[in-house]
């Protein structure tokens, strides 16, 4: 497939596209999109690899998101769409390495710490599946996918700091491989830091209606810079109020040249070849 356009993080492997997502692909095969579906758990990992499996435009990632690690109920409202009860997994080497067997598998995650959703008394089994995450991408030699989320106004972080500062100091101290910071919410300072010991951020289509962000997107290096979906969430103008699906990535190319006034085929080459670089996807004809 001669792709133009890479959903970064994109999630056709949760509830949301069960009783469509051949269609789905299809469709963004049709609009020359490539998709990277994110694992969250066993289940959703192993979707997104057998998902990968047949369709050139197709990959795949492998990984216990921090909200699974502790058995807690996340209403619609609280996750965004439908609401689930995470079973509280622990993270299985054995299994999710017989899952990276596949050559469609491109990295580890999403993994991290989430504050927002998940209390303080969490830390340490998110901690766990953290470090554990990351010593088995540096075994796999695959990149990160990296899981951040402050935790709600008014209320404390288990540390104290930032979910920043603290994603930060454990990959500073432990990770051998490059990872993508997703959904990125932090300072420019923030960001930088993490450029530093070698990541890059990702951004989703809040960017087309939420100005909170132009200044990180502003002040990157194009070349640190990945778009994405998180889909079904957060539609991109002019999608708001539907699922959002991977093929609405283009918008958030669209609004990245926007801010960073620069052409819009410069940026949707350059988005290319971060995503090449970095997940060590095929190189296709990207005219």
């Amino acid at each position: 497939m001669n792709y133009k356009y890479i959903d970064t993080h994109a999630h056709l492997n949760l509830s949301a596209f069960d009783d469509d997502v051949d269609a789905v692909a299809a469709a963004c095969a049709a609009e020359r999109v490539a998709i990277i579906n994110i694992g969250t758990k066993k289940t959703t990992s192993k979707k997104a690899v057998d998902l990968a499996q047949a369709p050139e435009h197709m990959f795949a990632m492998v990984g216990l998101h921090p909200i699974q690690t502790t058995p807690e109920y996340h209403s619609e409202e609280e996750v965004g769409g439908t609401a689930f009860t995470s079973k509280g997994e622990e993270f299985d080497v054995d299994y999710y390495r017989d899952l990276a067997k596949s050559k469609k598998v491109v990295g580890v995650g999403e993994c991290g710490f989430d504050y927002w959703h998940n209390g303080p008394e969490t830390y340490e089994a998110q901690e766990k599946a953290f470090l554990q995450q990351i010593a088995f991408a540096n075994e796999m030699d695959l990149p990160l996918m990296i899981h951040t989320r402050n935790p709600k106004p008014g209320e404390e972080s288990p540390t104290g700091r930032s979910v920043y500062a603290d994603v930060h100091e454990i990959l500073k101290h432990n990770a051998k491989v490059p990872f993508n910071v997703h959904f990125f919410a932090g300072t420019l300072a923030e960001s930088q830091k993490f450029f530093a010991i070698g990541g890059t951020i990702s951004f989703t289509g809040v960017i087309t209606f939420a100005k909170d962000y132009e200044e990180v997107v502003r002040n990157t290096p194009l070349e640190l810079l990945h778009a994405e979906t998180d889909c079904p969430y957060v539609a991109p103008v002019p999608h708001r109020g539907k699922r959002c699906e991977p093929s609405m990535v283009i918008e958030v190319y669209k609004k990245i040249a926007e801010i960073k006034k620069l052409d819009e085929e410069v940026v949707r080459l350059q988005l290319i070849e971060n995503a090449q670089k970095l997940y060590k996807l095929p190189h296709e004809d990207r005219s």
